[in-house]
Parts: C-alpha cells; sequence; structure tokens
C-alpha cells in the first residue's frame, strides 16, 4: 500500500453526528442537490419512475450513511456516487451484459481534496443542455453505461476531471480516455439522425 493511500484510510473514519446535525447536514448540504440528483438520475434510467425511486434510494442511503461523510465537503459528488453505485447495482441485476466497471460499495468514504475549488464547466455543458430532446436522449441510452456516465458527469453536470475519478473509482487517465470514447460514440450516433433526418448529406 503506498503512503498516498495509507493517508486516505487514515482520513477515513467515521463522524458522530448529533441527530440535529445529521438533519441539518441533510437539509442544508444533501437536499439542496435533489434537483440535479435527479436529472443524473433520469439521464441514467430515461424514466421518471425509476429516476425518482433511484433519487429516494440515494437519499435514503446517503442519510443511512451520513456519519461517513465529512461536513462541508463536496455533497454533490458524494450524492453522486451513491446514485452511481446505486443505478449500477440494478442495472447489473436487470441487464445480461456483464459490468465492465468494478465499483466500490456504496457505503465507501468519498472526501473531496478540493472541495472549495471551482468547477471548471466545460463550454458543451449549455450546448448540449440546449441540444437534450428525442435524438440525445436516444443517442445517450444507445450508449454503454460505462460511457454514457462520463459524457453526463462532465458534459452535463460539469464535474472535473479529478472528481470524476473519485466518483467512479477510475484514475484520471481513464477518465479522459473514456471520456474521448464515449465524445465519439455520441458523435456518431447523432452524425446518424442527423442523416436520418436529412440535415446532413451521405458522403
Amino acid at each position: 500500500m503506498s503512503e498516498e493511500q495509507q493517508q486516505e484510510e487514515q482520513q477515513v473514519r467515521k463522524q458522530n453526528y448529533s441527530e440535529s446535525e445529521k438533519t441539518d447536514i441533510f437539509d442544508n448540504e444533501f437536499m439542496v442537490h435533489v434537483d440535479s440528483m435527479y436529472n443524473f438520475a433520469y439521464r441514467l434510467t430515461f424514466d421518471e419512475d425509476d429516476a425518482k425511486d433511484l433519487v429516494q434510494d440515494t437519499y435514503l442511503k446517503a442519510f443511512r450513511f451520513i456519519n461517513s461523510f465529512e461536513r462541508g465537503t463536496n455533497a454533490k459528488a458524494w450524492l453522486f456516487r451513491i446514485l452511481k453505485n446505486s443505478f449500477i447495482n440494478e442495472f447489473r441485476k436487470k441487464s445480461k451484459q456483464p459490468a465492465k466497471v468494478d465499483y466500490n460499495e456504496v457505503e465507501q468514504y468519498y472526501n473531496s481534496d478540493d472541495a472549495g475549488a471551482s468547477i471548471t464547466t466545460d463550454l458543451r455543458v449549455e450546448t448540449v443542455q440546449d441540444m437534450i430532446g428525442d435524438e440525445i436522449s436516444g443517442a445517450l441510452n444507445g450508449i454503454p453505461v460505462d460511457f454514457r456516465t462520463v459524457i453526463i458527469l462532465s458534459d452535463l453536470e460539469g464535474f472535473t476531471y479529478e472528481e470524476m475519478s473519485k466518483i467512479l473509482d477510475i484514475p484520471i487517465g481513464t477518465v479522459r480516455s473514456r471520456l474521448h470514447r464515449a465524445r465519439n460514440m455520441l458523435k456518431e450516433k447523432l452524425v446518424s439522425y442527423a442523416k436520418e433526418m436529412g440535415y446532413a448529406k451521405n458522403e
């Protein structure tokens, strides 16, 4: 085990919040992200009821494991990690496809090293958000879940590579390469849609 891993493990210690502190954290640090959580869940499931169930499950787990959250750190990324794990677990149960990524258990502690740092938003975020429609949704839904997730986290939610690395439990280099491949997949599907709709001529 590297020195960095040892230091990280030493930082993983349970908090001992009072009931009033738990309520305060839940209301003021967790619930403020409920809209983003629903949007993320919907882009993963493309079903309103499934998205609502996923968000509800995420917040139940967030309260259950609230002592693993360090107050004042990046609550949004912590919640996204829980939601991602919940979705992947359900995906594994429902899908016949073997999971391509080995995700950690939801209890694993997440603590952002740069919780106070501003998020570097990709210019594509606003563009993609404005474009979201049946074609985009269909294209996203047609991309394998591992690649769909990085597109959502980066281009729709504006997470940094470092934050995505921690949410997904993969190296930053893997985040970059996976995002590059995911964008190419999405681009290819959108080009196909454009040709079908007559917006682009076949060469």
